[in-house]
């Protein structure tokens, strides 16, 4: 049985998600601030969190922050913030992934299923598949089905590592330009476009509709499998 972390004050939204989650036999933990929630998440380790921005007490951001330093269960942001800005600090401080409210109960189950499939996953995965293509993490190559490899600079290799190495999660714009360029290119957000473009036209069937490498517009990147 999953434990879960459910941390909002709002109580409709508090008891729906109760209903439904125990209904579909997760164990639920609640907390309506953020104070009760890291007493909450240390009392009864989660091992999923569904965590509002707005709490009484103190912003969820820093919740996010609190948990992150002895836990990497995933958080899942349910917020009726919609404001970009909201979003990349949240993904920048810990989030796995980011609802707006309000939302359909489908969706957030969804999402809670792909953020606990991905935590199950090991960091290392040696070779990973993009639509006919083969990214073999180990070797450092990528190998159409033709068998003949596609040739990608040093640049274009690091980005594509980072984002298969977090399979379906939300990657924002800093956290990418900070893993892939390094401090003090947090905003350079021209060469994140460019270089996603570049991996487009090698990897993707059909570069201007993408189906693995993915943009979410003002919040990030993705990767689908």
């Amino acid at each position: 049985m999953t434990r879960v972390l459910v941390v909002d004050d709002e109580p409709q939204i508090v008891r729906a998600l109760q209903i439904n989650l125990k209904a579909r036999g997760y164990e639920v933990h609640l907390a309506g601030s953020g104070t009760a929630a890291l007493k909450v998440a240390a009392q009864h380790p989660p091992e999923l969190v569904i965590l509002d921005l707005g709490l009484p007490d103190f912003d969820g951001v820093d919740v996010i922050r609190g948990l992150r330093g002895w836990t990497e269960a995933p958080i899942l942001v349910l917020s009726g913030r919609t404001d970009q800005t909201d979003k990349v600090e949240a993904l920048d401080a810990g989030a796995d992934d980011y609802v707006t409210k309000p939302f359909g109960i489908d969706e957030l189950l969804a999402r809670m299923r792909a953020v606990l499939r991905r935590s199950g996953q090991t960091q290392e995965q040696p070779v990973v598949t993009v639509g006919g293509i083969t990214v073999d993490l180990a070797a450092k190559r990528v190998t159409p089905e033709s068998g003949e490899d596609i040739r990608l600079t040093p640049t274009e290799w690091h980005l594509l590592e980072v984002l298969v190495r977090h399979p379906g999660k939300l990657m924002s714009q800093r956290q990418l330009l900070t893993e892939v360029w390094g401090p003090g290119y947090e905003n350079a957000s021209g060469n994140l476009r460019f270089y996603m473009g570049q991996l487009r036209r090698k990897l993707e069937a059909d570069p201007a509709r993408p189906k693995h490498l993915l943009t979410e517009p003002g919040m990030g990147y993705r990767f689908e499998p």
